[in-house]
């Protein structure tokens, strides 16, 4: 059975920055990640599916030949068209929450590509969190995270420049940053982070492999050492289709509170 959209459509945003057939690609893959279309029976066909979205039956063919193109989806003639969704492909998997060995850990597991290096005077949000004057001159790295050659990450990280000019480049794209903030004398003990969405603009979309204005986990993290100095302010941004944030909770030991803590 088809999923029902209010009265049997799918509405699509007449202002969206994307295209119709690019909404419906959206779309169409999230039922296929969530399992509303299974292999065993096929997807509506073109005309079944302009009617749900309320788009012209070219929209539907641009979006099919995406997700045809990407392998979400099998044409067999004949028979329709049915959702394949991989099982061999699976998110990376490691909580953002998650402790920083098992960051480190990860940090081993994946390949790193610095695309920009360099220093200059941090904005003045970064210097506040970092604790330092403005225009504080620090150390700014792009990175872009892989795993079996799949992008899932886009990372801008700032460091003080005394850590920063501690270690090179051609270090950042084989030892993992925590290990490298730690060679320099400073023991990682704490950090602070927050969780939200955000839109990929053209250019990390570019880096991600995804499409421009496509939605992305967007993750904002202060690390502090033993003594509680920061030293590291980090701007995430993570594919959703490949990794996954997982948090584990218990529930308080004082039963007048009814809370759970993380």
């Amino acid at each position: 059975m088809p999923p029902r959209h209010g009265p049997d459509r799918q509405i699509l945003e007449e202002s969206a920055i994307w295209p119709k057939h690019h909404q419906v690609y959206l779309v169409l893959r999230q039922q296929i990640l969530d399992g509303t279309w299974g292999p065993e029976a096929p997807l509506p066909g073109e005309m079944a599916l302009a009617a749900q979205f309320g788009v012209s039956r070219i929209t539907i063919r641009k979006a099919m030949e995406r997700l045809t193109q990407e392998g979400s989806v099998e044409r067999l003639r004949g028979r329709g068209t049915f959702a394949r969704r991989d099982p061999g492909v699976s998110p990376v998997g490691a909580s953002l929450s998650g402790n920083f060995e098992n960051l480190m850990a990860l940090g081993l597991k994946t390949d790193v590509a610095v695309i920009e290096f360099g220093y200059l005077r941090a904005p003045a949000d970064v210097c506040a969190a970092m604790q330092r004057p403005e225009g504080t001159v620090m150390q700014r790295v792009v990175r872009v995270r892989s795993l079996e050659g799949q992008p899932f990450s886009h990372l801008t990280t700032w460091l003080p420049e005394e850590i920063g000019r501690s270690f090179t480049r051609e270090d950042m794209e084989r030892i993992s940053l925590l290990r490298l903030i730690e060679r320099s004398g400073h023991r990682v003990q704490s950090a602070r982070q927050t969780i939200s969405a955000r839109l990929a603009t053209p250019d990390v979309a570019r880096l991600l492999q995804i499409e421009p204005g496509e939605a992305l986990i967007s993750v904002n993290r202060t690390v502090s050492d033993a003594e509680g100095r920061p030293v590291e302010r980090i701007f995430g941004l993570y594919r959703p289709d490949t990794y996954e944030h997982e948090t584990s909770f218990e529930r308080s030991a004082d039963e007048a509170t009814r809370v759970w803590n993380t």
